[in-house]
């Protein structure tokens, strides 16, 4: 039987958390902030057979929902758009409402990184998005593939052969959109941990064992460590559900 999550730490509350309950425990903040969210196993893959969905459950599928619900924009890499087959960004009707009732556009941006635009305008997330998606690329990528994900995406150039990441966040920053959420994939995750960007982390640890070569959530070149504080365990399903802030925010 699904158990409904519950507060661990700090305060361990056996009281069911509802959406409401999840919205403070994932506040929007005051400042701009970059929040991450992931899902490993044990033993620290990132998926089961090529996909995260085998790591997950109803849980985790609420809280990944509500952070959705929460942020101005989504940044997703153009591999995990591919591999994990995005279709648009949609909200159901509750989520709508919610964000109309804090004063927030009905939908958050869909905003994907993309260095060589090796992206199909026919998948979903683009022919179906209920707002334009915006393409975070390089002066580099192809004119040909600018052509054409031009038509169902607006493409904002930051860097000259790779994408410049902190101009890319700016970018968004001064559209309004300053409460980010990021999904990965690990290559994107490396790449914002080196810019130093990284404000928040959400991640979910799935019980279970996967073994193999599996990835971890971050791949890219060594960086200098950064202290992160534990701001919150919640639990459910023998899944542990983590928060960490960058020390002293």
């Amino acid at each position: 039987m699904t158990q409904p999550s519950v507060r661990a730490w700090p305060g361990p509350d056996p009281a069911p958390l509802d959406v409401a309950a999840l919205t403070e425990l994932y506040p929007r903040n005051p400042e701009p902030t970059l929040r991450v969210n992931f899902v490993a196993s044990l033993d620290g893959a990132v998926a089961v057979d090529g996909f995260s969905a085998g790591l997950s459950g109803p849980a985790d599928k609420l809280i990944f929902g509500t952070l959705r619900m929460l942020c101005d924009a989504l940044v997703v890499a153009a591999g995990t758009v591919r591999t994990e087959k995005y279709d648009a960004l949609r909200l159901s009707a509750p989520r709508r409402d919610w964000r109309r009732a804090h004063g927030l556009p009905e939908f958050p941006l869909m905003v994907v990184v993309s260095r060589l635009l090796d992206l199909d305008p026919a998948q979903e997330v683009f022919s179906d998005a209920p707002v334009r998606p915006i393409i975070l690329t390089c002066a580099a990528a192809p004119a040909d593939r600018r052509a054409a994900l031009g038509r169902v995406a607006e493409l904002i150039t930051v860097g000259q052969r790779e994408v410049d990441l902190a101009a890319g966040l700016a970018a968004l920053h001064a559209r309004g959109a300053t409460q980010l959420l990021c999904e990965g994939g690990p290559v994107l995750f490396g790449a914002l941990t080196a810019a130093d960007l990284v404000d928040e982390l959400c991640l979910t640890v799935s019980p279970q064992l996967v073994g193999g070569t599996v990835g971890r959530i971050a791949a890219g070149p060594p960086t200098p460590p950064r202290a992160m504080s534990l701001r919150g365990i919640l639990s459910a399903d023998d899944m542990l559900f983590l928060r960490y802030a960058r020390s002293g925010r």
